[in-house]
């Protein structure tokens, strides 16, 4: 199999049917590819609702839907996918993951096809993710960092102006070029990276996985690429309910926090991690004694400097050691 497509739901089954609807012609473009739905234990009705268009549009040739009993989170709903399909007789060469709010635009698979076919080094290659408006979005990150975080914390120009190559979200461009990270709503990932460094890390149980495989792609040799000329429609945050585009984001869940946690001590150290979150802690802190003196608009979730100073606090490296914490909200 040359590609194998992984599209998880969890309680969006109109959005999932409407991207397996643009999937429809990429997939017999593509050939010798296939799609697998996870639903991860939806409990809402999406699986029969899925099932249920699968048949009657004749998509089962193409499309297999994969009900789990529990929801394990991102990075184990892909997993489900991936795994089997590594381990079976005909394994693919590369896996694209896709968010269940998203419908990719023509030839957008095709693309990172052809582009990864061409540089054999080159592990991961991300969309370019537009709104329904066309409006482009981040997609493509540095890795996070502490100046990063202070930077982004305090919303400050002249401080972000001084630690800019050490922003997360660089400028938006639409030229292609090797970066830390691309946003898994859409990558498209060569299977040998899965061989090197292991699947997703099922410790996340919702962000900063991707990341995190991201870095230890580099570590292992491989690189990352975001390729605009792949582009592909993000409806942001619908289906996670965290963060929608124009408004307020809600609450952030604790897995946020565990994850953000995880992924600074399991990369970079206890001691790096506490550190990381002390500046976070500062930068935030300054923001919203800044608001307070301005009066601006607070844009932040809810609750932000609160939760992370709570869940941080009584953090034992639960999703570390453990296994994830808490479920969708």
């Amino acid at each position: 199999m040359k590609l194998l497509v992984v599209v998880l739901n969890y309680r969006t089954a109109e959005l999932a049917i409407d991207c397996l609807r643009s999937l429809e012609g990429e997939i017999a473009a593509v050939g010798d590819a296939r799609v697998v739905v996870v639903d991860n234990a939806s409990g809402d009705g999406s699986v029969e609702r899925i099932a249920a268009v699968i048949e009657a549009e004749g998509w089962d040739g193409w499309c297999e839907l994969r009900p789990q009993e529990t929801n394990g989170g991102f990075a184990a709903g892909n997993n489900r996918a991936i795994a089997p399909a590594l381990a079976g007789s005909d394994p693919p060469r590369f896996v694209h993951l896709l968010n269940s709010d998203t419908a990719v635009r023509p030839g957008a698979l095709a693309t990172l096809l052809e582009f990864l076919e061409a540089r054999p080094r080159v592990g991961l290659a991300g969309s370019r993710l537009d709104g329904e408006d066309g409006e482009q979005q981040h997609s493509r990150y540095r890795f996070p960092t502490a100046r990063g975080e202070f930077a982004q914390g305090t919303s400050l120009r002249v401080v972000h102006s001084l630690f800019e190559r050490h922003v997360v979200a660089p400028p938006l461009t639409d030229e292609a070029h090797e970066i830390d990270w691309v946003a898994f709503a859409s990558v498209m990932i060569r299977t040998e990276v899965f061989a090197d460094v292991g699947l997703l890390d099922e410790g996340y149980f919702m962000y900063f996985e991707d990341t995190d495989f991201a870095l230890q792609a580099r570590r292992a040799g491989w690189t990352c690429w975001y390729v605009p000329a792949s582009r592909v429609m993000h409806l942001v945050g619908r289906s996670s309910g965290v963060t929608v585009l124009g408004e307020r984001p809600a609450r952030r869940p604790r897995y946020w926090f565990d994850a953000h946690a995880r992924y600074h001590r399991k990369n970079r150290g206890p001691w790096a991690e506490r550190r990381t979150a002390l500046v976070w802690l500062v930068a935030h802190g300054l923001a919203f004694v800044r608001r307070l003196v301005t009066a601006r608009a607070n844009t932040q979730p809810p609750w932000l400097w609160w939760d992370f100073l709570r869940y941080r606090l009584t953090w034992r490296g639960g999703a570390t050691d453990s296994g994830p914490q808490g479920a969708p909200k």
